[in-house]
């Protein structure tokens, strides 16, 4: 064992030397809005490498947010947070979770890869409990402090996205969506047996293995986000069947359909509270260099193909894909908006009907993980885009800073929501913290609005749009 160690020490030695440091001079702020800076590719047989050390946070440590905003600890100890859902009586619910066991790799460097980071992520000051579990945590009286605190499931398998309706939670493990009873106030555990409502992609690679959740504004559906099974294809077509995608669920019947292609890693399903659009952010590909590709948030067509793994960003093509297909690269739709390359953006909610200034009313608040595929940091904080007309509009700013300092992170966002009072709640893995961001005069909102609720009902019935395209092998 000893050995083996040293020796992954030293891979891990050279891979890090190999890294040439051509990311720190890059404005990374020309990548940021809807007609980014796309440089030329830079792939290398040795990629970019930088992760930041996580260190946790000390006893009165916290984030920092703008004038005027209070960041506190809403719940600590927790293994592993990653989303969170407000209920529509303002129970917040804290999805905990770790990456599947089954999950493998092929390529040599994925696993050095995978080494390095998971040293990156240390314990994060988190509680050293079992994760894969889901934690309720109550407000009585809204002062913005949780009074209770109860695991309702426990044991899942890798969980990451919920909905609510009817008395039933849904709960997307790695591999299916759980559909188990649950009355709104509840704070037992869940023991009954869950209805699985539809299958999801899952191992014996799984490689991105995180499933996002949504309720349609109709509560007609769920929308399932599932991330592609390898950077470009590496492991053959076969293995993204039905990936790399948005699916459409029917919450009754359980059918599924395949609502977007092409897009290598969505998550932070959320539809928009005016326009009852579909959003997400995604991650886009890895290895061409610190500056490419983009990741980024947009608007998401039914029926839309966007373009992963043959091109990027719309249609500039991926020389690395082989055989090419220059018909998908063409029909490819452009994201609405970049958020600058490698911020791994995993986390996304609507600042409408909040009880945040007006400024912040109106626009999208995006978890940011950070940055591995790079030799200078970007990412590792909550950024906000102001919308207009239901469209983003206008740069994005920081919002939640100071997870990152030097080489070392205290912490690293994830999911984001509104809780019961209308603050932001952000979701830090590796910190083992949910934050709460409210206004420092302590301003609520009148009554609590569900994660579920927040939504415009949706818009008239348009005509069916083309399937969207399956990837073939």
């Amino acid at each position: 064992m000893r050995k083996t160690l040293l020796a992954a020490t030293g891979l891990a030695t050279l891979l890090l030397a190999g890294c040439s440091d051509n990311g720190g001079d890059f404005d990374i702020s020309s990548q940021i809005g809807p007609n980014p800076v796309l440089p030329d590719p830079n792939p290398k047989l040795v990629p970019d490498l930088k992760v930041a050390e996580v260190v946790g946070w000390g006893e009165n440590q916290t984030p920092k947010a703008p004038d005027g905003f209070t960041v506190t600890a809403y719940a600590r100890d927790l293994a592993n947070p990653r989303t969170v859902h407000t209920l529509p009586n303002g129970d917040v619910l804290v999805i905990q979770s770790t990456g599947p066991a089954s999950e493998r790799t092929v390529r040599p460097k994925d696993a050095i890869r995978g080494w390095i980071m998971s040293i990156a992520h240390g314990s994060g000051g988190g509680s050293g409990k079992p994760s894969n579990l889901i934690t309720l945590l109550r407000d009585t009286n809204r002062d913005g402090t949780v009074d209770e605190r109860h695991d309702i499931l426990t044991d899942l398998h890798s969980p990451f996205g919920v909905a609510w309706a009817d008395d039933t939670l849904y709960v997307a493990a790695t591999d299916r969506i759980l559909a188990y009873p649950y009355a709104l106030g509840s704070t037992a555990a869940i023991t009954a047996e869950p209805r699985v409502l539809a299958e999801l992609p899952g191992g014996p690679i799984n490689h991105h293995w995180t499933k996002d959740l949504a309720l349609s504004p109709d509560k007609r559906f769920l929308f399932a986000s599932v991330g592609s099974n390898s950077n470009i294809v590496e492991h053959g077509l076969e293995a993204e069947k039905n990936r790399a995608a948005i699916l459409e669920i029917d919450r009754q019947t359980g059918a599924s359909r395949l609502y977007a292609t092409g897009l290598r890693n969505p998550n932070g399903l959320t539809f928009h509270p005016e326009t009852g659009m579909l959003f997400a952010v995604v991650n886009e590909r890895d290895e061409l260099g610190p500056n490419l590709v983009p990741d980024y948030m947009t608007s998401v067509q039914d029926g839309g193909f966007y373009g992963w793994p043959w091109s990027y960003y719309g249609n500039h093509v991926d020389e690395r894909v082989h055989p090419p297909r220059p018909d998908m690269a063409e029909r490819a739709v452009a994201p609405d908006y970049a958020l600058s390359s490698h911020v791994a953006a995993l986390g996304l909610t609507f600042g409408n009907n909040s009880a945040l200034p007006e400024r912040y009313r109106n626009g999208a608040f995006i978890g940011e993980h950070g940055s591995w595929n790079r030799t200078a940091f970007n990412g590792y904080k909550v950024a906000f885009v102001p919308f207009q007309n239901g469209k983003p509009s206008g740069k994005a700013e920081d919002f939640v800073t100071g997870f990152i300092e030097g080489d070392q992170a205290r912490g690293r966002p994830v999911g984001v929501g509104i809780d019961g009072t209308g603050a932001l709640l952000v979701a830090d893995d590796a910190g083992g913290v949910v934050w709460r961001v409210a206004p420092s005069d302590g301003t609520v909102s009148p009554q609590p609005i569900g994660t579920d609720e927040r939504v415009a009902q949706a818009p008239a019935p348009q005509p069916a749009p083309p399937p969207a395209p399956q990837l073939q092998p």
